[in-house]
């Protein structure tokens, strides 16, 4: 009989359930639905909509895994960071599963998830120097092992995804904006719009969007319809641009060997590219995770469950609490 693990992933608006082989880390079953168009009239995520809708999925997807109850072994589950809202409802789900089998409850940090969505189904390739890029997060991580992760540079402000859905909401594409901005882009002048890079001048390695996002703003101001699309082609290369010249001045004391993107926004292929072409230099190896598992999903979530299970990392029923500002 196999040994499953049973994670769950509630942190934003994706209500996700995942079973992972304990022993092969095979993926033998996983289960996405998205909130996105239920949110898309608001511009973005309405914290207790989506506490309303995880309240509904979450319990649809646990009865198609009812044919592998014996199997389970642990069940794992986001607790950090995330909405406080929709983070109980796989925290109390979790709760219940766990008390239920009598099987061991496995807190999961939501960062560490993406990073570990790099290795799904897959050996870990460690030490490794990874960009975190999502709607909630920018950040530069050296991961030398499991329980070794340093965060080197973090947003200011904005974070880089969260940039994209707020110029999205500004032309009035709806939600969520990454996919939007990329798509419109691709048919923009990349060079029409001479925006300055974030932080171009400052020696720290930081990351920063707020002043981006209100510079365009003020172009959309006086563009036309017709010049949205350059507004969009100029925001993605300067936004992206800002992540290449912090990684450049970063690189130049610590050269990379290994370098990952992971997060929602490591989706955006121009963004890819750039990387591409910055590593280029180092002869770095780039890792990336497949598309469909960049944006928040419980795969990632029992891939890194299945390290702290065989590391014995269980926790305690009374002090599993979701924490939506639990950072790395």
């Amino acid at each position: 009989m196999r040994n499953l693990l049973l994670s769950i992933e509630s942190s934003c608006d994706d209500s996700s359930l995942a079973l992972t082989d304990i022993d092969t880390k095979e993926l033998v079953f996983h289960k996405k639905i998205s909130q996105e168009l239920e949110h898309s009239e608001y511009g973005g995520v309405v914290p207790e909509l989506a506490a309303r809708l995880h309240a509904e999925a979450l319990p649809r997807i646990l009865e198609e895994i009812k044919p592998y109850t014996p199997a389970l072994r642990a069940v794992a589950v986001t607790t950090s960071p995330g909405l406080a809202v929709t983070l109980v409802e796989g925290v109390v789900m979790a709760k219940a599963v766990s008390i239920a089998l009598d099987i061991p409850l496995i807190e999961v940090n939501h960062l560490v998830g993406h990073i570990y969505s790099l290795f799904i189904e897959k050996e870990a390739v460690l030490p490794l120097t990874v960009l975190l890029v999502s709607g909630g997060h920018t950040q530069l991580m050296e991961v030398r092992d499991f329980d070794d992760i340093k965060t080197v540079a973090k947003t200011m402000d904005d974070s880089f995804g969260e940039s994209f859905d707020k110029v999205a909401k500004m032309m009035g594409l709806g939600y969520p904006g990454g996919p939007l901005i990329e798509q419109l882009a691709k048919e923009g002048d990349r060079t029409k719009f001479t925006y300055t890079i974030p932080l171009s001048q400052s020696p720290l390695i930081a990351f920063s969007y707020s002043g981006l996002k209100n510079a365009v703003r003020l172009s959309l101001e006086k563009a036309s319809k017709e010049e949205y699309k350059d507004v969009a082609a100029s925001f993605e290369h300067i936004a992206t641009m800002h992540l290449v010249q912090k990684l450049k001045k970063y690189f130049k004391k610590h050269p990379p060997k290994n370098f990952a993107i992971v997060g929602g926004a490591s989706a955006n292929l121009y963004l890819r590219r750039k990387i591409e072409e910055l590593l280029e230099p180092y002869k770095a190896g780039l890792y990336l995770s497949p598309l469909a598992f960049c944006s928040d999903n419980a795969a990632m979530i029992g891939r890194v469950g299945v390290e702290m299970y065989k590391r014995g990392l269980f926790s305690d029923m009374d002090t599993v609490v979701s924490s939506p500002k639990s950072d790395l």
